[in-house]
């Protein structure tokens, strides 16, 4: 796929508030300083599409970005570790789960993972829940730039392990570098093809 036109959309708290489309949506979320923004910047070819900071939790919105004019990417609030208060990771939870279970045009999720560590209950968590919604979601490991390839197939096995103990099968999982804009054609590959498997 190649992206000609990327474009923000929307920022909303309130689910209700999404904009009224019927175009396919891929929503991206993972814990707090998983590289998200960057990722979605390297997808798209666009430096500052998403805003990137040093500081974790700087996506608080469900943000719309219109792809092509024919699908959105949807960055969403991160979860973890986030130095906000509870309070507001409550208002997150809140807003996010109401997005996964009531925006019917919600293709498929990309669960960020940081590939340089071990299984976090934080993603595992995250991951049962669109399990027991139903949602559709894949795997996105990554700064695989930050370690030898070896330790990051060690770090997908160790994952898939740790899954397999309540899932009876993996989703498809991705590795990518955000310096090296490795995984990007992988990634738009998918959603071009979920997108055409849709049309027809």
């Amino acid at each position: 796929m190649i992206i000609k036109d990327a474009r923000f959309i929307a920022s909303n708290t309130q689910v209700d508030k999404c904009p009224e489309t019927e175009l396919p949506e891929y929503a991206f979320i993972g814990r707090s300083n998983v590289g998200k923004s960057s990722l979605i910047n390297m997808l798209t070819n666009r430096n500052k599409l998403a805003k990137t900071s040093s500081f974790p939790g700087k996506t608080q919105l469900i943000n719309h970005f219109l792809i092509n004019e024919s699908w959105y990417l949807v960055d969403l609030p991160g979860y973890g570790w986030a130095k906000v208060s509870k309070d507001s990771r409550e208002k997150w939870g809140k807003m996010i789960k109401a997005y996964l279970g009531r925006r019917k045009n919600l293709v498929c999720v990309f669960v960020l993972i940081d590939s340089r560590h071990e299984p976090q209950n934080a993603d595992l968590e995250f991951i049962e829940m669109l399990g027991t919604m139903e949602v559709p979601f894949v795997l996105v490991f990554t700064k695989t730039d930050k370690q030898s390839s070896v330790k990051t197939d060690q770090s997908m096995a160790a994952f898939g392990r740790k899954m397999r103990e309540t899932w009876d099968e993996l989703p498809m999982m991705f590795r990518t570098s955000s310096a090296e804009k490795a995984g990007r054609d992988e990634i738009l590959d998918f959603i071009e093809q979920t997108n055409n498997q849709l049309s027809e």
